[in-house]
């Protein structure tokens, strides 16, 4: 059996995960993985949640259903996906991610910084293709190396000015996808704590239940602030984690 403080952290951060994939869709798994890794090794804890996101999916669906997808930007976004997962895996086992981590994360603090200093307002644009490529591929790497997709998407997604629902429900399926793609490389590349996971599995049901309650709540202005806050938030956390790989921190 695991230990208390290492059960309650665990169940903590999968409670914290739910509750974000239930109020704004997907993408910020990695604002949960920072409990985790006080009390265990971070590949034990990527292999930890991988099973538990599909967990968490199968939940969220109950709430976003397919009426809540953007079908014209999913089928963009999907290809790269399953690309850059494939890419993603290669670099976790034979490169050294933290410098695909110190990009991602200062792309990711450039977007949010114009964000913010343009007064937080909305600029839509239009779909393009080859963004919806290169945003799913890149995800696809991240969301492999450090369970963090959420930044490119959201960069080709939030400027387009979908609704709140419309947004949250296409985060969420694309996420979908992403954890079954790539559940399976996971566990090649480390073994899971099988009974903390099951402990920690009520979790699920009932942070997306929470979460969702919380997404009815907000409006479309306060959804898109709290996205672009969460991204600059998983931004740091990527930065701190490339610098510290590289001993600079």
């Amino acid at each position: 059996m695991p230990d208390l403080v290492l059960l309650s952290l665990a169940f903590a951060a999968v409670l914290l995960i739910s509750f974000m994939k239930g109020a704004f869709g997907g993408g910020f798994a990695i604002v949960g993985i920072p409990l985790l890794s006080l009390a265990m090794d971070p590949l034990q804890a990527g292999a930890l949640l991988a099973p538990l996101f599909i967990a968490m999916d199968l939940c969220a669906l109950v709430y976003w259903r397919p009426s809540t997808w953007s079908k014209p930007d999913l089928l963009v976004l999907l290809p790269g996906l399953a690309v850059g997962i494939g890419l993603g895996f290669l670099v976790l086992r034979f490169a050294n991610p933290h410098f695909v981590a110190i990009a991602m994360a200062a792309v990711t603090l450039f977007f949010t910084g114009l964000w913010f200093t343009g007064g937080g307002l909305v600029q839509v644009s239009p779909r393009s293709l080859w963004k919806g490529a290169v945003a799913g591929t890149a995800s696809g790497v991240t969301t492999m190396i450090a369970h963090s997709g959420g930044p490119p998407v959201a960069m080709y997604l939030l400027p387009l000015g979908l609704s709140k629902t419309l947004y949250a429900g296409t985060t969420s399926l694309f996420f979908t996808v992403g954890n079954a793609l790539k559940a399976g490389p996971w566990l090649l590349v480390a073994s899971p704590d099988w009974t903390l996971m099951a402990l920690c599995l009520p979790a699920c049901p009932l942070g997306v239940w929470l979460g969702w309650h919380f997404h009815a709540r907000l409006d479309q202005r306060q959804l898109y602030r709290a996205c672009y806050a969460l991204l600059t938030v998983t931004a740091l956390k990527l930065l701190w984690d490339g610098l510290r790989g590289y001993g600079l921190i």
